[in-house]
């Protein structure tokens, strides 16, 4: 194991950049579809005829994340935090959640030739199994940069990044096989997706701020296109002009099969009006260090369980679940939690003395029966060990 530390005369502690790395063969997958599989032509099938469980395309960002900060910096004024980390963010948060839960995953995005650009290609292809077949390389483009600072269970963004050389579309061509995609909501979708869609691909999508404030109608009128849509309870509220949570999901149920509206501590709801179901499901109770990532953990493991066939409750418990055990960790995307993960906590779980008045129990019965499946070596974020990367002659370099 290799640290490179920061030290700083002020913090007892000094700050490890870090970045994980797993140790080949570590880990035994487990397979959330195979009961779907079994029976499944196409690309869910045993063979997956060259196909994948899902679809990706979007910007791979290099995320880097500074929390325990107690307040934020004033102009002229610097600021010293208690931990850092690096990771691959942007889509790649979705694409690593979704293939730690045992989707197999494809990305289309571009990648820069810089230091940044060569991490998070090895992490996302070698550590995390994604397939990066569709995704390119390119020389001179920078690769983009979040930086996240963490204050009081919230955090802020600065990012700087320069449009990809090339469009999603260009980069995917005709799409390959796929169950499942993930798109954004735009006033224009991109041709891909709409291939996709004519293909009989479930489209899943999300919203993104509008830093405008203009939150176009047309962009709405795009999901005609979209199986599911997820926004949080503002981007909702502020797509539909309505003045709450509830109204704003009854307003996107009539636009698209599946509505979901995210609540942050209050949970998440749903319609899905191809089953007729409609759930509200609260939270976990959890202490958050680092929220950066929680969604996209959220959609991907509401992905998996559309695509299992669960009921909308079940659905929407074990999204929340994943983005609870998300946002107890450190480090974005590579806080996503493995099958391993769940499985510890189902187990830690049952073993409390009060199991068995426990509502949270009975809520994930569910997942008894999934649980008992799950390889003892399933993957856990503890498989991952921290040692620093190189960073590139652009990025950081530590206190001056």
């Amino acid at each position: 194991m290799r640290r490179k530390h920061y030290s700083c005369p002020r913090l007892r502690r000094s700050l490890p950049c870090m970045e994980a790395y797993r140790e080949p063969g570590a880990r035994d997958r487990f397979d959330p579809l195979a009961a779907v599989r079994a029976t499944a032509p196409g690309p869910a099938g045993a063979n997956g005829d060259g196909g994948c469980d899902l679809l990706l395309s979007g910007t791979v960002f290099q995320d880097i994340i500074f929390t325990g900060l107690g307040q934020r910096p004033e102009p002229g004024t610097e600021v010293w935090c208690q931990g850092m980390g690096s990771c691959p963010g942007g889509i790649a948060n979705q694409a690593i959640a979704a293939a730690r839960l045992g989707l197999r995953t494809s990305l289309a995005a571009a990648f820069g030739d810089d230091g940044y650009g060569d991490s998070n290609w090895r992490i996302l292809e070698s550590q995390e199994e994604v397939d990066l077949s569709l995704s390119r390389r390119f020389a001179g483009w920078p690769s983009p940069v979040t930086v996240s600072l963490c204050i009081e269970h919230d955090r802020s963004m600065v990012t700087h990044g320069l449009p990809a050389p090339l469009s999603g579309s260009e980069l995917i061509g005709t799409p390959p096989p796929a169950l499942a995609a993930v798109a954004d909501l735009a006033e224009e979708t991109e041709p891909w997706v709409l291939d996709a869609h004519r293909a009989g691909v479930k489209i899943f999508g999300g919203a993104g701020w509008d830093p405008s404030g203009a939150w176009s109608r047309k962009r709405l009128e795009q999901l005609g296109h979209f199986h599911a849509f997820m926004p949080n309870q503002r981007e909702a509220m502020a797509f539909t002009g309505t003045d709450n949570p509830w109204s704003a999901l009854y307003t996107l149920a009539e636009m698209v099969p599946v509505a979901v509206v995210t609540l942050g501590a209050q949970g998440a709801m749903a319609v899905d009006s191809e089953s007729g179901e409609e759930e509200w499901v609260p939270a976990l109770p959890v202490t958050a260090h680092d929220p950066t990532g929680a969604g996209d953990c959220f959609e991907a493991a509401f992905i998996v369980g559309c695509l299992a066939g669960w009921p909308l409750g079940d659905r929407l418990r074990f999204a929340n679940l994943c983005a609870s055990l998300s946002v107890q960790e450190l480090g974005g995307s590579f806080s996503a939690p493995g099958w391993g993960d769940i499985a510890d906590w189902w187990h830690t779980a049952n073993a409390r003395p009060e199991r068995q008045s426990s509502q949270w129990l009975r809520r994930f019965a569910f997942l008894e029966g999934i649980v008992s499946k799950v390889p003892a070596g399933a993957l856990r974020r503890s498989m991952l060990r921290q040692p620093a990367p190189d960073l590139p002659s652009s990025g950081l370099q530590g206190p001056h």
